[in-house]
């Protein structure tokens, strides 16, 4: 059983940065891509990025691109997420997911259908 363990959350203001991490248990990480996730209070789970095993191929939901970047460092089993220039709707509970795949693309990298393993999450406030 793989276990996801979210870090870096946080109360920050409009317009600040925060960096998340997802730190994977098992060393079957290298081998699956990756996705971030999040949940505002009584919306649905919303995809924000993946990539893939190697870490070479990101891809983001279009309304984040050039504010999000996701990274991952296989070395150390963890996967990253930067998040600058933040607005109050980024509230939300930030999930990290492990893909059933090497890599993905389009539908196959948003669906949450598609991750095996979930973490339990970290909290994202930002006020204005």
């Amino acid at each position: 059983q793989v276990q996801l363990v979210e870090s870096g959350g946080g109360l920050v203001q409009a317009g600040g940065s925060l960096r998340l991490s997802c730190a994977a248990s098992e060393r079957t990480f290298s081998g699956h891509a990756m996705g971030w996730f999040r949940q505002a209070p009584g919306k649905e789970r919303e995809f924000v990025a993946a990539i893939s095993w190697s870490g070479t191929t990101p891809y983001y939901a279009d309304s984040l691109k050039g504010r999000f970047i996701i990274s991952r460092d296989n070395a150390k089993s963890t996967v990253y997420l930067q998040m600058d220039s933040l607005k109050p709707e980024d509230t939300a509970l930030y999930y990290c997911a492990m893909h059933v795949g090497r890599e993905c693309s389009g539908d196959g990298c948003s669906a949450t259908g598609i991750y095996a393993y979930w973490g339990q999450g970290t909290q994202v406030t930002v006020s204005s």
